[in-house]
C-alpha cells in the first residue's frame, strides 16, 4: 500500500518529527500520526480525537512491547526490528527510512512487514 500526503516537517533536539493527518485509505482515518526520526531509532505515535491510539517504537535488533488502543479495545502488541536504515538529510529535511520489522498482536496474529518513509 502506498500513502501520500501532505503534513508538517521539522528538526528539534537532534529529531526530525513528522507529523501528519491520517486517510481513509490508511485505516486510521481521524488520527494525527507523529514520527520522531533519529539516526537509529523511529518513534511512531498515532492518535485519535476519541483517545484511542498506540506508539511503536522501532530501533534495529530491538524488542519493543506496547497496547494498541481501538475502538474495539486493547490489544497488547510486540514489534521486534530486523533492519532499520535512516537516509534522511538533517540539513535539507529529505530522505528515506526503511524498516523491516516483525510484529505480534497478543499472539494472536503474527506477520512480517516493512515501512518505507519519503520525506520531499
Amino acid at each position: 500500500m502506498e500513502f501520500v500526503t501532505d503534513g508538517k516537517l521539522y528538526l528539534k533536539n537532534d529529531a526530525i518529527y513528522v507529523i501528519y493527518e491520517e486517510s481513509e485509505i490508511s485505516g486510521f482515518k481521524g488520527c494525527k500520526t507523529t514520527l520522531k526520526i533519529k539516526d537509529d531509532s523511529v518513534k511512531m505515535r498515532r492518535m485519535a480525537a476519541d483517545s484511542f491510539g498506540t506508539e511503536l517504537y522501532f530501533e534495529e535488533g530491538q524488542r519493543f512491547q506496547s497496547h494498541y488502543n481501538t475502538p474495539y479495545g486493547i490489544f497488547g502488541v510486540e514489534i521486534l526490528t530486523d533492519r532499520l536504515d535512516n537516509a534522511m538529510d538533517k540539513e535539507t529535511l529529505e530522505g528515506t527510512v526503511d524498516i523491516s520489522y516483525k510484529v505480534s498482536l497478543e499472539g494472536m496474529s503474527e506477520g512480517k512487514n516493512t515501512l518505507r518513509i519519503d520525506v520531499k
